[in-house]
């Protein structure tokens, strides 16, 4: 099986994230333990993906069997180059100190 589904907003990380786990008819339990925390320490992650790491997704999306891929997308001709990095500097991860 060879799917892709396209992550656009951080909203998306979730069903994706609890559809991956059922698919492979994983428990909480069973993947927190894999991870080395609590149930309700996993609950939490999955109830709210968007607040991890990407450390810790890529370690639980590791358990699950699903590979990240991230490519780019073309902008618009009608986007200018100013707009586009005012728009990126806006990213969280870009206001995050290092």
């Amino acid at each position: 099986m060879n799917n892709q589904f396209p992550i656009k907003t951080l909203n998306q990380l979730r069903p994706v994230l609890i559809g991956f786990r059922k698919i492979k008819g994983f428990t909480q339990k069973y993947v927190s333990e894999r991870l080395g925390v609590t149930q309700q320490t996993y609950a939490r992650l999955e109830a709210n993906p968007a607040s991890a790491s990407i450390d810790r997704l890529y370690k639980v999306f590791s358990i699950l069997g699903v590979e990240i891929t991230l490519s780019s997308i073309s902008p618009s001709p009608f986007i200018s180059h100013t707009e586009m990095r005012g728009a990126f500097d806006s990213t969280p991860a870009r206001r995050e100190k290092w």
